[in-house]
């Protein structure tokens, strides 16, 4: 089986600063990589880069067997959906009408969405469950309902990639559960590759079939869950003292009391 996604030897910075440098790794339909770390260490960066949004200085990214910075604006948005920290809309559009967003790049110059397009959007809110908030304004709607409809907005491009940054962000508990389950359940049910940028190190031990932890613009560990989420890992990259919990098939890691430091 072929990879999906392949990064080779990226690099990108401004003049003389790196933000991320000798990034390489591949991802495969269907499956879940977490790009790991604290605020800062390049994930936002890096997820840009793979959509094309910034150009590397050094590397390449191919997606499908297309390198991504020779392909359209319309040509991209046919294979990779991605999903930002925050959208804000400056008019109320309908939650039905953000998700038919997402068709524009399977539609003419002068076409209007549609009978198709209208149940390919129907579609999608069913599937991540906000079918019933179709017609609300995307204004009035929770942090988490505004998390499901952007992923719907991209997954309704019917993309064989989907980019998240940092979807859990600003979310109560109850929400970043639902959210990354929905992520992980739909990778695995329409075969889509999954990269989403997380900080938390317990939700991506939970939700990830490969982590790359990253630490000062490179990856400092990649594989398995249950291979970068250790002890001497998470110190290091996060410069914290933490406890590493094994319960059945979680792993836990608990922070211990700095408040003598304050």
């Amino acid at each position: 089986m072929k990879p999906i996604v392949i990064v080779k030897d990226l690099e990108y910075g401004y003049s003389i600063q790196v933000i991320v440098k000798s990034i390489s790794f591949e991802v495969f339909e269907g499956e879940v990589l977490t790009l790991l770390g604290p605020n800062g260490v390049g994930k936002t960066t890096l997820l840009k880069c793979i959509n094309a949004l910034l150009k590397p200085k050094v590397g390449v990214v191919y997606v499908d067997g297309k390198e991504v910075h020779k392909l359209s604006e319309k040509e991209l948005a046919k294979v990779i959906g991605y999903v930002p920290q925050e959208h804000k809309p400056s008019f109320p559009y309908t939650i039905l009408d953000v998700v038919l967003m997402g068709r524009i790049s399977r539609l003419g110059i002068f076409s209007i969405p549609s009978k198709r397009d209208y149940e390919k959007a129907y579609e999608v809110l069913k599937l991540v469950g906000i079918d019933y908030l179709a017609q609300r304004p995307y204004t009035e709607i929770s942090g988490g309902e505004k998390q499901l409809t952007l992923i719907a907005r991209a997954l309704v491009q019917e993309p064989k990639v989907l980019l998240l940054d940092e979807p859990t962000a600003h979310l109560d508990f109850k929400n970043q559960v639902k959210v990354l389950s929905i992520v992980r359940k739909l990778a695995k049910k329409r075969n889509v590759a999954v990269i989403m940028a997380l900080h938390d190190p317990n939700l991506a031990y939970m939700y990830s079939d490969k982590i790359a932890l990253m630490w000062k613009g490179q990856i400092f560990a990649y594989g398995k869950p249950s291979e970068v989420i250790t002890k001497r890992n998470i110190e290091k990259v996060y410069g914290l003292k933490v406890e590493v919990i094994n319960h059945g098939n979680l792993r836990l890691v608990i922070p211990k009391s700095i408040s003598s430091e304050f």
